[in-house]
């Protein structure tokens, strides 16, 4: 690729800016170090999509110069300059060196990335950009308070997860027919007239030196392979199988290499045929399989999964787990809303464009009706309501298979009991002894017994 017309761009700025910095042959590997995390801070802080450093350019002239500076061949303590920085730049740093004849002069571009999540700090010092001169952060404190703000608000949605692509490149990584489709978006005939359409939802976004990125929404909604996206290949839904009832014996194991969006009803076919089942005769004649757990139940719980886990957390990405009797959907994050008010609670959405997206191709609602449908269709299979389970850095729901009231444990009972409080408060409704026993498939001579959940369950309800 070459960085001709980005440098064309640069050197057309009037001034040198607080996101790029020109120099002719100095390379020092520690100052190149606090460039680093200076210009990513900088480029944060300004909102600009990258920050640069070009060698070979004058200062103030703009004039090509050619540098001697060969980023291929530098060292620092015997270790290539590249190895030498990365262990020296906090996490989250993201840099890459490109180097290019131009008008028969060397021209050496330093690409970087803005800081994400926390500052970038070169040797455990974070550096800022303040005019044309490098500073330390920590002698700026109103600057740096800015900075925190925008990193805490960093939108991961709309940050690059593959760049430098022409246009006939980016849609090739992409499912843009599923788009079209899924959306109910009529697909224009050229590619450019398609292209509109990816930028107003943020699928595509165009650089400085007018190639094009594909966003980690883009990648993560409509990728044709998340695997080749290296911000977001992590985040593909495993499905996994295991033997009996723990985790010691894996039967099957499939990685969703596909965009949510685009992939989604294959998600759903995979789990569900994993799924125990059994046939049903229709009208004495046709059959149809039935699973041992509600498919709407199933659609949302992996539709809020994808939807609201944290796409921040690194080394992790949502799963479901099928065991005998109970699956688990797990992801990222802890929930925004308390697990208590799942039901009846005002919905809150972590990732704003993909929750928008996700309604738009009829996959869930933004309106908190999820949870809803989850315990409605629970309840038309009497299973015992969905458990949630908040870890520090993940939360897990638990559907349980089918099991007669005697088989459940008393936290089942009065979860059920609670959920089912919940469901009826939101349809205007309230809890009674009759509601519960259709509930739980229990019968009329079951009145005693159930008086008796609900007093205890009372407690809970009413906190």
């Amino acid at each position: 690729m070459s960085i001709e017309p980005l440098i064309r761009e640069l050197v057309a700025l009037p001034v040198e800016t607080d996101w790029v910095e020109f120099k002719h042959n100095n390379s020092d590997p520690k100052e190149i170090g606090e460039y680093i995390s200076a210009l990513a801070n900088t480029a944060t802080l300004r909102v600009k999509g990258k920050a640069y450093v070009v060698w070979g350019i004058d200062d103030e002239t703009h004039d090509l110069l050619g540098t001697k500076f060969d980023p291929a061949r530098a060292k620092a303590n015997n270790t290539e300059i590249d190895t030498w920085l990365r262990k020296r730049l906090s996490d989250y740093a993201g840099f890459r060196f490109f180097s290019e004849d131009i008008e028969g002069k060397r021209i050496v571009l330093l690409e970087i990335d803005p800081a994400q999540v926390a500052t970038v700090q070169f040797e455990h010092n974070a550096w800022l950009r303040v005019g044309t001169y490098k500073k330390k952060l920590k002698d700026f404190p109103a600057l740096e308070a800015e900075l925190w703000k925008k990193l805490n608000n960093a939108n991961f949605e709309v940050q690059p997860a593959k760049s430098e692509l022409t246009m006939r490149e980016a849609f090739k990584l992409l499912d843009y027919v599923s788009y079209f489709d899924l959306l109910g978006i009529e697909q224009p005939e050229s590619q450019s007239q398609m292209l509109h359409y990816l930028m107003e939802d943020e699928i595509i976004t165009k650089q400085d030196n007018a190639l094009f990125s594909i966003t980690n929404l883009g990648a993560l909604l409509f990728g044709k392979k998340l695997s080749g996206f290296n911000r977001v290949w992590r985040k593909a839904l495993r499905i996994v199988q295991y033997k009996g009832v723990s985790r010691a014996e894996g039967v099957r194991e499939e990685v969703m290499d596909r965009g949510y969006i685009s992939g989604f009803e294959e998600f759903i076919r995979i789990i569900e045929s994993i799924l125990p089942s059994r046939e049903e005769l229709v009208n004495g004649a046709k059959q149809v399989a039935i699973t041992a757990y509600p498919d709407t139940g199933i659609r949302e719980l992996v539709a809020n999964q994808l939807e609201h886990q944290d796409l921040t957390e690194t080394g992790s990405g949502p799963m479901v787990e099928i065991f005998d009797g109970r699956i688990e959907f797990t992801n990222p994050g802890t929930p925004l809303v308390d697990t208590n008010r799942f039901i009846d609670g005002p919905p809150k959405t972590r990732n704003e464009k993909i929750a928008a997206l996700f309604r738009r191709a009829d996959i869930s609602e933004e309106r908190g009706s999820g949870w809803d449908k989850i315990e409605m269709s629970c309840g038309d299979y009497y299973l015992p309501a969905p458990r949630i389970t908040e870890y520090p850095y993940a939360t897990r729901v638990t559907m349980t298979d089918h099991k007669a009231y005697k088989d459940m444990s008393i936290e089942e009972r009065l979860w059920t009991c609670y959920i089912h409080a919940c469901l009826q408060q939101t349809v205007g409704k309230h809890l009674s002894n009759t509601s519960l026993r259709e509930r739980l498939d229990l019968p009329e001579s079951s009145k005693a017994m159930t008086s008796r959940l609900i007093k205890k369950a009372v407690p809970n309800i009413v906190a």
